[in-house]
């Protein structure tokens, strides 16, 4: 133990045990690995909620698994390929999604309307033992009502295959299967000259593709070893595929460049055979909508962008991830030799190369096309598909029409990834063994005798040293250059070589440690991303000459001196907007509000006939400055929920509820989020985004303490004790009080809204539970960043929000697989359930009452919150920007067909049930601040939790009646004129339960 153990921890440990005594629930840990092979059975009463159960461990990676049927001497085999129709099922999931049918324009194959967690099963009779590929021959399912737009029509299929009840690889987990998309054009421009972005149309074709890595990790089809005999193969997902069948073949053998050119036809194309210069932002179809076309300046991209915008290239950032794919079809006049070229930029990460598979009619021609490099590069280039001599290389192209693929791939840094990941798991166990010995306290005054008491930690060092240095190797072998992971792993070395120094300092170097796993877990990210961008592709005979691909130094001075001048040319005032035109402010980014104004250009104004002028507001409170100035627009959007009751309280927004169809439109929302847009008998605003709080938790930790996940405070008090005695602790925000009040059955306000309601025996009871989290079971009362310590390790489990999913998705990349999300622990109630109230906070869109479009505003605002527009937008930007766009919308329904992981999505639905805000009313604004210094006094100063709720109870009301009094509701002598008559809102949501399967 620590010299410096702190001392509130043994009373705090004899406090929890005296706790749990009193509750008559002992506590122990679970026996059984909290990593099980098979999910615990549910009862009735509880299969319709989310598991609880932490899941198995991924299994080992694909090349390691290879790399062993290899060594064992698995060849591949040679029997000819075996053909299984999709309709041959042997035995399917008790709900029976799957049913043989007709679907576009085949009949007896297999429609499988999988909507939830289920599987399908082949048997499968194999006559000589060896490895096989496999390919699924599919066409994307659709509902037959379904518009092309909705997210549920764009995302693919995510399917899982298991062998005999195994999964031979964790990337057997997830083999996606996807759909093809074609941008629309003539590209349509908007009335200040500048380029709309097409709308993606779904190519319906079927499809026939091998099974290969969702994420690029390797450039080739997945290998299966199936031994002699009978094998079964199980297909499992949750997204609806129809299936023609499914083949097993003997590994496909892929010649050089020598070998295909020595075996191809070799007659020389006419030098003036060209192919027309293909524009690259022209693609006939794209595997996935993130691929987009992007506006460049370059003085030679073309069409010349004039100082408008103009999408005139292809990817970039928005083509960067591996298995993203595009194509372009071409027409070749004369059958013969060609040598490609493209105009491309790839100056994303500096030094590093990416890669792309390279097909021609869907077929990679030599190995060299598998993993084609493209190195860094700041400016455009010109790129010859060429031999590492610089010799282009030549393609034998019959006349006729030809398709060019491109895929990206990170092949080349997949071992590193792995890699990466030996040595990240390696310095996690050193850093979990080191908060182990010291209590989670660096010690520099206590003496450690490391080489004689603890010698595994040197031995785990000098092995991550080991692997690390192997890693460097492999990066600079596959980058062929030093880029900044390369110095990132060095830098880490030289750290690794001075612990190794002196052992017995190890244990004061636990944050540096923490520290170092955080960085090399940032080289995943990088590693991971392959963004190329082009211009166009040159298809020229062998003996031809390409055009100038490269800008000289006067053509980008004078280009860039244009742009400027355009810059002025075209200014624009935002103030200035035809009367006729809705004028709406989002206070949020640029890239929201020009995708919000693309979509009302290509959906709303042509349905409604109402033109609108979407402007970026770049500050929340310029919204009161413009009120004040007699400037307010007609809608606002993005801004925070209390906003709207601020403004309604001094007759500034249109009450919403007037409107006819005001109930309809709400039903789409939780009633606990109306609640703070409700003033005076009427609705002031609707919630655009809501944010969730749940559970996250570290996979890995718990399991490591044989923890399970709580599902009520109880179980949080008794987890309490294993997680402090081994250095970790529980994250609750301090400031939240809003569970532990509505949980325990209190309200903050009286029913008619006029005065507080805490003055009861269960706000008394939520208040100490509140603070008793801090005082007894000693919660860390200032934790400055919940997601770095959940990254570090040291808050293995706490409740956070939407914000922290994103960031652990996006920014802790060395924890993919290793963490996850469960309902907030709740409060059993009388009869038996867990009540888990808790609220979020929501942006939200107003109307203001000087509008002189107030049913047109209406229109916008009822077709902005609609399920179709909000699925489209938060796709669009996700598709757009990447998953740290995810757009979070208070539309249930649009929420539901966001590409939300599943098992996330079941946790998030479970919580939004119980989703309750707390209202805004006149003087309300003391309740949090009331609150905080109630809080203070309790855990900081030590007072009695009853009297510092009282004293908080006694100045909110003081301040809500001199609230009243000036909004007229209480008159000088403290007489009720009229009350606010709050809705209540008591049980949770049961319009979640169509979302629930």
């Amino acid at each position: 133990m620590s010299s410096k153990w702190p001392l509130w921890r043994p009373v705090a440990m004899l406090a929890m045990a005296a706790a749990v005594l009193v509750s008559g629930n002992s506590y122990t840990a679970p026996i059984t690995p909290a990593f099980a092979a098979d999910p615990p059975a549910t009862t009735a009463a509880s299969a319709d909620k989310p598991s609880l159960a932490l899941n198995d461990e991924l299994g080992p990676y694909y090349g390691d698994v290879l790399a062993d049927w290899r060594q064992k001497g698995y060849k591949p085999a040679s029997q000819a390929a075996i053909r299984i129709p999709g309709t041959a099922l042997t035995a399917q999931a008790p709900q029976k999604l799957a049913a043989e049918g007709s679907y576009e324009g085949k009949s007896g194959v297999l429609v499988w309307k999988s909507d939830r967690d289920n599987w399908i099963e082949y048997e499968v009779d194999i006559a000589q033992d060896g490895l096989y590929e496999m390919a699924l021959a599919y066409h994307p399912y659709n509902e037959a009502n379904q518009a092309s737009t909705q997210s549920v029509g764009r995302q693919p299929a995510v399917l899982g295959m298991q062998i005999d009840g195994q999964y031979p690889f964790r990337e057997a987990r997830a083999l996606t299967f996807r759909r093809k998309f074609k941008d629309e054009f003539p590209l349509k421009q908007a009335a200040n000259g500048d380029d709309i972005r097409p709308r993606p149309v779904e190519l319906k074709q079927w499809m026939n593709e091998p099974l290969m890595d969702a994420a690029g990790g390797y450039s080739t089809p997945f290998q299966w070893y199936l031994g002699k005999g009978k094998h079964k193969l199980r297909i499992s997902g949750s997204t609806p595929i129809v299936i023609e069948a499914l083949t097993l073949k003997p590994p496909a053998s892929l010649p050089n460049y020598e070998q295909a050119k020595a075996a191809s036809k070799s007659s020389n194309a006419n030098p003036s055979a060209a192919v027309p210069v293909i524009q690259a932002e022209q693609a006939s179809w794209k595997n996935d909508l993130g691929i987009q076309m992007v506006a460049n300046q370059d003085p030679l991209s073309l069409p010349k962008t004039s100082g408008y915008i103009r999408f005139n290239t292809l990817g970039g950032d928005r083509w960067a991830t591996g298995g993203q794919s595009a194509a372009w079809t071409f027409e070749v006049p004369e059958s013969g030799m060609y040598k490609i070229a493209m105009r491309s930029f790839q100056g994303f990460a500096s030094n590093k190369a990416v890669f792309r598979t390279i097909a021609i009619d869907g077929n990679v021609p030599f190995q060299e096309l598998l993993e084609y490099r493209f190195p860094y590069s700041f400016k455009w280039k010109g790129a010859v598909l060429s031999q590492e001599n610089g010799e282009a290389f030549q393609f034998y192209l019959e006349k006729g029409t030809h398709t060019l693929s491109m895929t990206a791939t990170v092949g080349p840094f997949q071992p590193i990834i792995v890699q990466g990941e030996r040595v990240i798991n390696l310095l996690r166990q050193v850093d979990e063994e080191i908060r182990a010995m010291n209590g989670g306290q660096v010690d520099k005054n206590r003496t450690w005798k490391v080489d004689a008491e603890f010698p595994e930690l040197p031995k785990q060092l000098e092995e991550a040293k080991a692997q690390l240095t192997q890693m460097k190797d492999m990066m600079l072998q596959a980058n062929k250059a030093r880029d900044n992971t390369v110095q990132t792993m060095e830098t880490a070395l030289q750290d690794l070589a001075g612990y190794l120094k002196h052992p017995n300092e190890i244990p004061y170097h636990m944050d540096d440690i923490s520290s170092m796993i955080e960085r090399l877990g940032g080289i995943r990210e990088v590693l991971v991303r392959s963004p190329l961008q082009l211009d166009q592709i040159y298809i020229e005979p062998a003996g031809g000459s390409l055009p100038k691909m490269e800008a000289n130094l006067w053509q980008r001075v004078s280009g860039s001196v244009r742009n400027f001048i355009y810059s002025f040319i075209r200014k624009e005032d935002i103030n200035t907007v035809d009367e006729d035109t809705l004028n709406v402010w989002v206070n949020r980014s640029r890239d929201y509000v020009n995708l919000l104004q693309e979509l009302v250009n290509e959906s709303f104004t042509p349905q409604t006939g109402i033109r609108v002028k979407v402007n970026l507001l770049p500050n929340e409170n310029l919204l009161v400055l413009a009120n004040a100035a007699g400037l307010s627009p007609d809608v606002a959007l993005g801004q925070p929920q209390d906003k709207s009751t601020d403004f309604a309280m001094r007759n500034a927004l249109l009450d919403l509820s007037q409107f006819p169809d005001f109930q309809q439109v709400a039903k789409q929302f939780a009633p606990g989020a109306m609640l703070p847009f409700y003033y005076n008998q009427g609705y002031y605003a609707l919630p655009e985004t809501q944010s969730f709080k749940v559970l996250f938790y570290r996979k890995d930790i718990l399991n490591r303490l044989r923890l399970t996940i709580p599902d009520t405070w109880t179980d949080v008090y008794n987890m309490l004790p294993t997680l402090q005695q081994n250095g970790y602790n529980f994250y609750m925000p301090p400031t939240d009080s809003l569970p532990f009040f509505y949980q325990n059955g209190a309200e903050f306000f009286s029913k008619d809204g006029m005065r507080s309601a805490m003055n009861v025996p269960e706000a008394f009871k939520g208040f100490k539970q509140w603070t008793d989290l801090f005082n007894i079971y000693a919660l860390e009362k200032q934790v400055p960043n919940f997601f770095q310590h959940f990254r570090k390790g040291d808050f293995p489990i706490g409740v956070a929000d939407y914000n922290t999913y994103v960031q652990l998705t996006v920014a802790a990349p060395e924890l993919a697989g290793w963490w996850g999300i469960a309902p907030m622990p709740g409060t059993k109630q009388a009869d038996g359930t867990v009540a888990r109230w808790a609220a979020g906070g929501q942006t939200t869109g107003f109307i203001y009452k000087s509008s002189k479009h107030p049913k047109e505003s209406w229109e916008f605002l009822k077709w902005l919150v609609s399920s179709d527009t909000q699925v489209r937008y938060g796709t669009d930007l996700e598709a757009f920007n990447g998953i740290a766009f995810r757009w979070s919308t208070a539309n249930i329904d649009a929420f539901t067909k966001l590409p939300w992981p599943k098992d996330d999505l079941k946790v998030i639905l479970e919580q939004w049930r119980w989703y309750k805000e707390i209202p805004n009313l006149p003087g309300s604004y003391f309740l949090t601040r009331e609150l905080g210094n109630a809080w203070n006094r309790t855990v900081v100063n030590g007072m009695n939790d009853r009297e510092s709720l009282e004293e908080a109870i006694a100045n909110l009301d003081r301040e809500m009646v001199r609230k009243q009094q000036e909004f007229g509701f209480v008159n000088s002598v403290g007489e009720v004129l009229r009350t606010l008559d709050l809705p209540q809102v008591t049980q949770p949501w049961e319009g979640v339960n169509p979302y629930v399967r």
